[in-house]
């Protein structure tokens, strides 16, 4: 930070930094935890939730009506993201808890169960080490709004809440198949998980409260509160539907955990466009640019303004420039680190294609210190891209650019004087397409994680899904949680 200047500038550095580390988000979660548990030495508090706690592990709600597979499907979604699979039944299984034997207790003598007992319960669980480390997916709680405050207050809130869901009917009928094996507890279905052992298939029984009558009451039940859950976690549930393959509802479940919610953080784009040529990464680079006011960066641009500039960058890059041949990566990035060096790179963002082309390249760029935050591939077809290419043509004297199927000259005169880029010829696309093909495995791999963009569409739908990427966080980078 320069104190000397007026108004204080923050080094871009910093900014760079902050984001890789998620340091914003770290300092946000440290301050609700100070809100919620008040500590009376709030450095210290700090000290061991730095020590103890890792904000990335997954804390879930997967909730819903009765059978919709919430417990199926969280045993799935637990050895997907190795996590613990945390259940009312198996909490209250628990003789060495004090909440669990008073819960036992009135359940035994069949009284209601104050919300706060089964907070207590459940918070006594999450603050296990085992949970701290590695995450937790609580099932089927809570069920009303009133649970949902208890849980509030006592300071357990989840990072996302899933909510398992189909029409009654479908759940009701399934539920009349439901068959429970006595001895491991595993649940089967007559028609969609029958068990291939005969010795299964002999000891399995019907569960109580199966019947057609039973199931309605209950899914009345939950209807008549389920808003109360809606309402307390409404931007963090997401609901599913339960009707369709148990993989199909573990995918979209994972996709959705795996997401994260907006944040409040500073963000400055750094963007990097890549593609073979044609695939429209001048389009979308100005597009992003109008919309979001940053800088559009061309690699080829720059080098062009330098030479007409006259500078004496520009006249020690001429010759190449005029004889078409490549220009050295080391004079190409030092073009580059000029541009994005400036305050408005530096404080609006860019998005840069054109550069760079190869690992070294990109090897070049991250040591200049240039490390961007979103990586895009536009992937075209190899016959797309030639089609885009080689049929685009100029008119000399309007300046304007046609192409013989996607935008033909409007009249026979205009096609007659329109003029094809000598470089345009099918065998330069070869050539660069094999170029392009040859270095875009590893550049991927330097950038991981990347995102695909099927470009070989609409250049606006492109456009919307490029922009989603670049608004929304990026997910977490593998399914399984550390």
């Amino acid at each position: 930070m320069d104190a000397s200047k007026k108004p204080l500038r923050i080094s871009p550095e910093l900014g760079v930094y902050a984001e890789k580390h998620g340091v914003f988000q770290m300092l946000q979660r440290m301050l609700q935890c100070l809100l919620v548990d008040k500590p009376m030495d709030p450095i210290q508090f700090m000290i061991d939730h730095l020590k103890k706690v890792n904000d990335e592990v997954p804390r879930i709600f997967l909730l819903g009506p009765p059978v919709t597979g919430k417990l199926t499907v969280a045993k799935l979604l637990c050895d997907r993201i190795n996590t613990n699979l945390l259940t009312l039944d198996s909490m209250l299984a628990d003789v060495k808890s004090e909440f669990a034997n008073e819960i036992n207790r009135l359940n035994s003598k069949s009284k209601e169960i104050p919300n706060t007992l089964w907070a207590k319960l459940i918070l006594e669980w999450l603050s296990k080490t085992d949970c701290i480390k590695r995450g937790w997916v609580l099932v089927g709680y809570p069920r009303t709004r009133e649970q949902a405050i208890a849980l509030q207050e006592m300071g357990i809130a989840p990072e996302h809440v899933v909510i398992l869901d189909a029409p009654d009917t479908v759940l009701i009928e399934r539920n009349l198949g439901k068959r429970i094996d006595m001895i491991t507890g595993d649940i089967y279905h007559t028609i969609f998980n029958w068990p291939t052992s005969n010795k299964i298939q002999k000891r399995l029984e019907k569960p109580d409260g199966i019947t057609e009558e039973e199931t309605v009451k209950r899914l009345l039940e939950y209807r008549r509160v389920s808003h109360g859950i809606l309402n307390s976690y409404r931007k963090k549930y997401h609901i599913v539907n339960a009707d369709q393959p148990s993989v199909d509802v573990l995918s979209q479940v994972l996709s959705h955990v795996q997401s994260r919610h907006r944040s409040i953080a500073p963000y400055t784009p750094r963007i990097i466009l890549h593609g073979p040529p044609g695939c429209g990464r001048s389009l979308q680079a100005a597009l992003l640019a109008q919309k979001y006011r940053i800088v559009n960066v061309s690699c080829g641009q720059l080098l062009k303004e330098s030479v007409a500039a006259e500078t004496r960058f520009g006249e020690a890059i001429k010759p190449y420039v005029e004889s078409r041949q490549p220009v050295p990566d080391v004079m190409v990035l030092k073009c580059i680190s000029q541009r994005l060096s400036k305050l408005d790179c530096s404080t609006l963002g860019w998005v840069m294609h054109g550069f760079p082309q190869d690992i070294g390249q990109a090897e070049m760029l991250k040591d200049a210190g240039f490390i961007a935050n979103r990586v895009f591939f536009l992937e075209v077809p190899d016959d797309a891209v030639i089609e885009r290419i080689t049929m685009r043509m100029t008119d000399p004297v309007m300046g304007e650019r046609y192409h013989s199927i996607y935008k033909p000259a409007p009249t026979s005169e205009v096609c007659s004087r329109c003029k094809v880029n000598p470089k345009d010829s099918e065998e330069n696309m070869q050539a660069a397409l094999e170029m392009y093909h040859a270095n875009v495995e590893d550049l991927e791999q330097f950038y991981n994680p990347v995102i695909h963009v099927n470009a070989d569409q609409d250049p606006y739908t492109v456009f919307e899904y490029i922009e989603s990427c670049v608004v929304k966080p990026l997910p977490k980078q593998t399914s399984v949680f550390i």
